[in-house]
This record gives C-alpha cells, sequence and structure tokens, in this order.
C-alpha cells in the first residue's frame, strides 16, 4: 500500500505557490516545470486544491495563489483533497473472503479496529503539521 505521488506533488505546488507568487506568475506550467511533470497533471491537481479551497487561480494565464493563510492549511487537508481514498477509508479489504476459512470469516474481527487506529493515528499526525510548518523548513534550506 502506498499513498499516491499526488500527495506530494500537492505539497511541493503549494510551496512553489508561496515562494514564487510575488516574483512570478505561478502558472501550471512554472509548477510542471519544478514537480518535473507534465502541466496537465498540475492543472488536475489545481482544480481539487481549489475545490478545497486552498489555492485560488485565476482563469487564463492569470496564476495560482493560496486560498487561506498557510497556518491554517494542514498535510491532512491536503491529503484529503487530493487523495482518491474510497469512503474515506485508508486500507481497503479484498471483498469476498472465503466464509468457510477460519482466517476467512474472522479478518474483519481481527484487522477492523487495529486499521481505523492506524488512520486515524496517521490523520492526528497529519493534521498537527501546516503548510507554513513545511515553508520554514524550506526556507532554512533555501
Amino acid at each position: 500500500m502506498q499513498i499516491s505521488s499526488r500527495f506530494t506533488i500537492a505539497v511541493h505546488v503549494l510551496i512553489c505557490i508561496e515562494t514564487f507568487k510575488n516574483d512570478y506568475k505561478v502558472t501550471s506550467e512554472f509548477l510542471a516545470s519544478s514537480v518535473n511533470v507534465n502541466p496537465v497533471v498540475i492543472r488536475r491537481l489545481l482544480q481539487q486544491l481549489k475545490k478545497a479551497g486552498l489555492i485560488t487561480v485565476k482563469r487564463g494565464s492569470g496564476g495560482a495563489d493560496t486560498g487561506k493563510p498557510l497556518d491554517e492549511i494542514t498535510l491532512l487537508d491536503v491529503y484529503n483533497a487530493v487523495e482518491c481514498v474510497e469512503e474515506g477509508n485508508l486500507f481497503h479489504f479484498h471483498e469476498n473472503p472465503n466464509q468457510r476459512c477460519p482466517v476467512g470469516k474472522n479478518i474483519h474481527a481481527l484487522l477492523d479496529v487495529r486499521l481505523e487506529e492506524i488512520q486515524k493515528a496517521m490523520e492526528r499526525e497529519m493534521r498537527s503539521v501546516s503548510i507554513k510548518d513545511i515553508m520554514e523548513d524550506a526556507e532554512k534550506l533555501m
């Protein structure tokens, strides 16, 4: 299991927007050059971030900006905006475990609560880190 690169690309995009917004028109092409992906990938992510209220985008080649202060955007906000987690569940169970097998018929009872707790712990940690925190770390490296 692996969280897709959409999450890390979205964080990268937010840091780029904040870093360059006063000096450049931050377009999908500009962001794509930093991330080193096709601008179409960036445009899709920008749409998701915009829908979540995390950024604003001006029509045409107007550029992108953050939609709210960076200390109000958490990693969990970004994750929720761009990850396509089915029904909010990080873990996906195989559909039809064999009910005649002692493991198969009990697998949900064995794992459901534990996996839910693991997901909650991840979400708590992501909620505790803001994009401002990441930006401050980035500024130390630039």
